[in-house]
């Protein structure tokens, strides 16, 4: 089994190093600098070929009436780097989290291989670290709202999806509340059957009982505590989720702004697009960060410790 997985996530890092810059299907193209599994890497957003910030350039909502939102995906499902959206470097590119000068990579904890969902982010959202949420009692954890985007077609990193909103769950995280919400991409076989949170165990039966138990886990290999939950692990429906997505999207204006307070003040806030913020970009063609963004090297990824990718940590459920 673990060799099956292996050559498949093999064969989608292939694939994923050779795809194009862009493509007519869609405005959005990725320009990827230096080799994947490497400190140097980086993934910029760009539309129409120019660079533009996937945390503040690219809209939330693809059709707001429709119910059809925006999603970054960092991580494709089976993966196992941790890439996130640079909040600090200009234009935020995606890059591999470090913790202690070494990149970091989820284990394998059986019977899961990586990330078990296309794992990103909702653009123009953010998690106010000064904002107590009052149905979790704790703080926002200052990052752009995860997503788990859980149809079966892989991703890649960069790529933008239009998805719709299912659900949210509220993990507890170091007494930071880490919102992660549930989506399935408007394009996939399922995805009119999925309406909301409780079409999910019906079409995909035990799929968020496996996310709940992955998000629990996850840490336990490299020696940390199960992560705890809000709502006894539960998801909450669409309408709470929507609710907890307008709240940050509200943040995220403010924080675009320069009227946000707590952990804003390392936050890259240059964008292309938001005309009137302090940090909008009039003249790329002028302005000095944007001409020193890399061109794209579009090399193939490094070579990873195969203890990473291969080995399965076995941790009790109790």
């Amino acid at each position: 089994m673990q060799r099956a997985v292996r050559s498949m996530l093999q064969q989608h890092l292939r694939v994923a190093a050779t795809r194009p810059l862009s493509t007519a299907a869609s405005e959005y193209g990725v320009r990827s600098v230096r080799a994947p599994n490497t400190l140097d890497h980086r993934v910029y957003i760009e539309k129409n070929g120019q660079p533009v910030s996937p945390f503040h350039d690219i809209p939330l909502f693809a059709d707001r009436t429709r119910g059809v939102l925006n999603m970054v995906v960092e991580i494709p499902r089976w993966t196992n780097a941790k890439l996130e959206i640079c909040k600090e470097e200009y234009l935020n590119p995606l890059k591999q989290d470090v913790k202690k000068g070494k990149l970091r990579y989820v284990r394998n904890v059986f019977p899961h291989h990586g990330y078990i969902w296309n794992y990103g982010a909702f653009p123009q959202t953010w998690e106010d670290p000064a904002h107590v949420t009052p149905d979790t009692g704790c703080k926002g954890d200052n990052d752009p709202l995860d997503v788990c985007e859980i149809g079966e077609l892989i991703g890649y990193t960069g790529q933008v999806k239009q998805v719709k909103v299912l659900g949210v769950m509220a993990l507890l995280d170091e007494g930071e509340t880490d919102w992660k919400v549930i989506v399935i991409d408007v394009k996939e076989p399922l995805a009119d059957k999925l309406n909301d949170i409780g079409d999910v165990e019906k079409h995909m039966p035990g799929l968020l009982e496996a996310t709940t138990e992955w998000f629990r886990v996850y840490k336990m290999p490299d020696g940390k505590p199960a992560n705890e939950f809000a709502f006894g692990g539960k998801a909450k429906d669409r309408a709470y989720a929507m609710q907890v997505i307008e709240e940050t999207h509200d943040a995220w204006k403010k924080l675009v702004a320069a009227q946000a307070a707590e952990g804003a003040d390392k936050i890259s806030i240059a964008s292309v697009t938001n005309e009137g913020t302090p940090a909008f970009i009039r003249n790329p063609s002028r302005d000095a960060s944007f001409q020193r963004i890399p061109v794209g090297t579009n090399e193939a990824p490094a070579p990873v410790d195969p203890t990473v990718l291969g080995k399965w940590f076995f941790v009790s459920k109790l």
